[in-house]
């Protein structure tokens, strides 16, 4: 399977869930630089299969499925200390 568009790092990024369909269990993560990733509701982390729209996360990204890479390991965004 070839996947499109530049191979992403695969480092931990940090984002903000910008869409979820709780129904069919898919949503988009869109990361700090602006790029969008779709994700399927086993993506996150907690196995809990639902997450807030507008929640702040971070996650990694992996080849998936259609050609396109996709958000992975999706978790709540730990707290900085300041």
């Amino acid at each position: 399977m070839t996947v499109a568009g530049p191979v992403p790092s695969p480092e931990w990024r940090g984002g903000r869930v910008t869409a979820f369909d709780a129904r069919r269990g898919i949503g988009t993560v869109t990361d700090t630089g602006g790029v969008p990733f779709d994700f399927h509701a086993t993506a996150i982390a907690d196995a809990s299969r639902s997450i807030e729209v507008g929640a702040t996360v971070t996650f990694t990204v992996a080849p998936g499925h259609r050609g396109r890479y996709e958000a992975r390991s999706i978790g709540p965004r730990p707290a900085t200390a300041g």
